[in-house]
């Protein structure tokens, strides 16, 4: 049976993947999804955070996983942290699945792919800089119509509820992969056609930058784990049999 090592999105906490958790694990697999480090802190905790930092945290978790396979999966920004950890640890880990998340590049940031990408208002309007530019907030009365378009409302307002301030470091930082570590790793693309955060336009592109993953398609908003619960399950589940196999 696999472990699924799940890393949260920007502003979120291990919590948003609840929702599929009992899905997993009825299937006889583990889920291990904690906060990462400094979320929500104040200003001092949140300058702290680096990316090497919580990819060096994800990737002792797979070290420490009971069971293989390993699938380390990563929503949003999560995606950053799990192709670093990929970097650190490729030995400990046997699949990665990318939840409309960054899959970027060698050498590129997420505030350097943000320059290639369509503007997007919408989203640009509900986030705010916190602590002199050390984390950034989100405004909960707006995100839901950005975040969570087609979830069920008491479950977008309950999530709302939980969003906590995102240390700014990890996205300005570039990724340090090389073809002998993160890219002997077998990767998966869950990409989510209705996501008003990272439009598809923007997964598609990072799909192209990084090519080789095998792609899903959900008719998601950005939290699928709320709109998609099962579609998502099974996208996560279908990673398992292939996570092995050879590249």
């Amino acid at each position: 049976m696999a472990t699924f090592v799940c890393i949260h999105g920007s502003w979120h906490g291990g919590w948003c993947f609840d929702p599929v958790r009992p899905l997993l694990e009825g299937a006889g697999h583990t889920v291990v999804a904690p906060d990462l480090p400094g979320m929500g802190g104040d200003a001092e905790t949140l300058r702290a955070v680096t990316l090497q930092e919580w990819a060096a945290f994800a990737a002792n978790l797979c070290r420490r996983a009971a069971e293989r396979p390993v699938i380390l999966v990563g929503h949003s920004r999560g995606g950053l942290v799990v192709s670093q950890a990929a970097e650190i640890a490729p030995e400990a880990i046997d699949g990665l699945a990318y939840v409309s998340a960054m899959m970027l590049p060698d050498g590129m940031s997420r505030a350097a792919f943000k320059a290639l990408e369509a503007p997007n208002p919408e989203f640009d309007a509900i986030i705010s800089s916190v602590h002199d530019g050390a984390g950034t907030i989100v405004d909960v009365q707006r995100a839901g119509a950005v975040f969570a378009q087609l979830s069920p409302p008491d479950l977008v307002d309950r999530a709302l509820s939980r969003l906590v301030a995102e240390p700014h470091g990890p996205r300005s930082t570039s990724l340090r992969l090389s073809p002998e570590r993160f890219g002997r790793l077998r990767r998966h693309y869950i990409e989510c056609t209705e996501d008003r955060t990272i439009r598809i336009e923007s997964q598609r592109l990072m799909q192209r930058l990084v090519p080789g993953a095998a792609v899903a398609t959900l008719t998601a908003d950005h939290s699928p784990f709320l709109s998609r619960t099962e579609e998502l399950a099974a996208a996560l589940l279908a990673t398992v049999g292939v996570a092995i196999a050879p590249v």
